[in-house]
């Protein structure tokens, strides 16, 4: 499902390409409810089988946010080739994960570190650009 833009100054991004932004996409802003105030906190992002997004956080608030089943969004920006703005957000029902559910050693580094894993279908994605 892809929204339309209600703004008089940007145009909206089909799905693919916001699939397209998600998937060059390292970091992000994870939104969730965080003691019942909305909260932006960091984070890493990797599309998996292009309908997926696998979260990995140090922060508590989003380990604790996809084991109780919360919904969440995931929002990245950037300059396009024309130095146009751009933004995405994704919005989906976040679940605990495993690395051992991927590939060998794909998200070995930063789990080593510390991070854990949240998953989290693309249920929802609005993307527009401003020129």
């Amino acid at each position: 499902m892809t929204a339309t833009s209600s703004s008089l100054w940007s145009e909206p991004l089909s799905r693919d390409e916001c699939q397209r932004h998600l998937e060059s996409a390292t970091a992000a802003r994870v939104l969730l409810s965080l003691r019942g105030l909305p909260a932006a906190l960091p984070a890493r992002i990797e599309l998996v089988e292009q309908d997926q997004l696998v979260i990995s956080s140090r922060e508590n608030a989003v380990l604790l946010a996809a084991r109780r089943g919360d919904v969440i969004s995931v929002q990245i920006d950037g300059l396009d080739a024309n130095n146009n703005t751009w933004s995405v957000t994704a919005t989906g029902i976040a679940a605990g994960a495993s690395p051992e559910g991927f590939e060998a050693g794909r998200f070995k580094r930063i789990t080593d570190c510390g991070a854990v894993l949240a998953i989290m279908p693309l249920s929802v994605v609005t993307g527009q650009r401003a020129p």
